[in-house]
């Protein structure tokens, strides 16, 4: 069973056929929301809107560890796929690209990252050189040539703390430092995922160009976003439904 994390923009699948809703209890807290539980095509998903159905939760305070727990141990999901509003730090992504992310550089900071604390358990270490699950990303890029859909095969995912955007000097340290989009909630997610056993791939909408970049040289223009994500978020429905396909 696939698991859809959305994000910004994405509080519901409009092309899933929902057969249930699921209040899940973690040992972790609460998780966003209820699981919907559903079908796409012939496949079983469960979705879960990152932010809550409402979008209130801002990303410094999603439940990251009860949000993959639920998924994973309650939801019975053998993958998740996760989709998120990026802004483009590189020339060529601009507003409205998908991206299917390969690697990530965490700046966050005083989130719950680990499902091993310590205490009584011994310390337990994941590799994470390669923090995308390869088999997962490979059908997602199938699935979006598939559905003819022009995505971006790799980049690197800055995760920032957030709920602020970025500063201008910030998106050029990024930048320095080898990112290409930057994003709030792509950590502790993805490592938490690792530390589930759980692959894990993501679809980045861009919803606009970062501080400094662009036309948002001088300011981001909200009133935009909209507009530009909707339009990318149809998109990013296409390749999901075609990864259900496959």
């Amino acid at each position: 069973m696939f698991a859809i994390i959305g994000g910004s923009g994405l509080t519901q699948l409009s092309n899933l056929d929902i057969a249930r809703r699921e209040v899940v209890r973690t040992p972790y807290g609460e998780p966003s929301g209820a699981l919907t539980f559903g079908r796409i095509g012939c496949c079983e998903v469960v979705f879960l809107a990152r932010h809550g159905y409402g979008h209130t939760i801002p990303p410094h305070l999603v439940n990251y560890r009860a949000n993959l727990w639920a998924l994973a141990k309650a939801g019975g999901a053998d993958s998740v796929v996760s989709v998120a509003s990026v802004g483009g730090i590189r020339s060529d992504l601009a507003p409205g690209t998908l991206v299917i992310p390969n690697q990530i550089i965490d700046y966050t900071w005083g989130r719950h990252a680990t499902y091993y604390e310590g205490g009584d358990s011994p310390v337990v270490h994941v590799d994470f050189t390669e923090p995308y699950d390869g088999p997962l990303r490979a059908r997602l890029l199938a699935a979006a040539a598939k559905a003819g859909e022009t995505v971006v095969d790799g980049s690197v995912y800055a995760a920032t703390q957030g709920p602020r955007l970025e500063t201008a000097a910030e998106i050029t340290r990024l930048e320095r430092d080898g990112a290409h989009v930057v994003g709030m909630t792509g950590m502790p997610e993805a490592s938490l995922a690792r530390e589930l056993g759980v692959p894990y791939a993501a679809i980045c909408v861009v919803a606009n160009w970062a501080a400094g970049r662009g036309d948002s040289t001088h300011a981001i223009s909200f009133d935009q976003i909209e507009g530009v994500l909707q339009a990318a978020l149809t998109k990013a429905r296409h390749v999901i439904e075609h990864l259900c396909e496959a």
